[in-house]
């Protein structure tokens, strides 16, 4: 099989681009994990849909290192592809939302903010988790309520996004906020809140 150095000569003609998209499609639809990863390295600047969308979907993929590696193909793509990755949050697969989540904030796509704010209230703890750190990481401190609300998760990792979030972007937090934190007994959450600001 030929190997596909980068994405960008593929788009010399036509017939050429056809034969290679059909070939990159069906290795990261059905290539052992060696195979899709080394095509993944090769797509760093796609921008074809239908190789986003493929792309996207092994976000999902049931090897990890192919998984990372679609990871560092889309945070890498200097491409406009915010829509697709946009338009992959309403996934119902949690790895895909939580990597896309992540893949927003390592992009620093600060308009895609209000999209990842719907994902807060994510019914998995993991995405909740995810979108509040990529919250975090985006500096959306006009959306302190939202960390402020995360402290009272159920889940104890929101918690502690939400923490560190507040830390990082020096917001205030109540003593009422806190004393309701540290019912916890966590030494972990304890020590965050020696970090926050009163």
């Amino acid at each position: 099989m030929k190997k596909i150095e980068r994405f960008e000569p593929i788009l010399t003609g036509n017939i050429e681009f056809k034969d290679n998209l059909e070939k990159i499609l069906k290795i990261l639809e059905s290539g052992n994990s060696n195979e899709k990863i080394e095509t993944l390295e090769s797509l760093d600047s796609a921008d074809d849909p239908e190789v986003l969308r493929k792309i996207i979907s092994k976000l999902d993929d049931a090897d990890i290192k192919v998984r990372g590696e679609a990871f560092s193909s889309l945070v890498l793509n200097k491409n406009k592809i915010l829509d697709f990755l946009i338009d992959c949050l309403s996934s119902d697969s949690e790895n895909m939302k939580s990597s896309i989540l992540l893949i927003l904030a390592n992009r620093n796509e600060t308009s895609s903010i209000p999209d990842i704010i719907k994902l807060v209230k994510d019914e998995k703890s993991v995405v909740k988790s995810c979108a509040i750190g990529a919250l975090g990481h985006l500096k959306a401190r006009e959306n302190s309520s939202v960390f402020i609300q995360a402290l009272s998760d159920s889940n104890m990792e929101v918690r502690k996004s939400a923490l560190q979030a507040i830390i990082d972007l020096k917001i205030t937090v109540s003593e009422q906020n806190i004393n309701t934190i540290l019912k916890e007994k966590d030494s972990e959450i304890e020590k965050m809140i020696s970090l926050i600001e009163k």
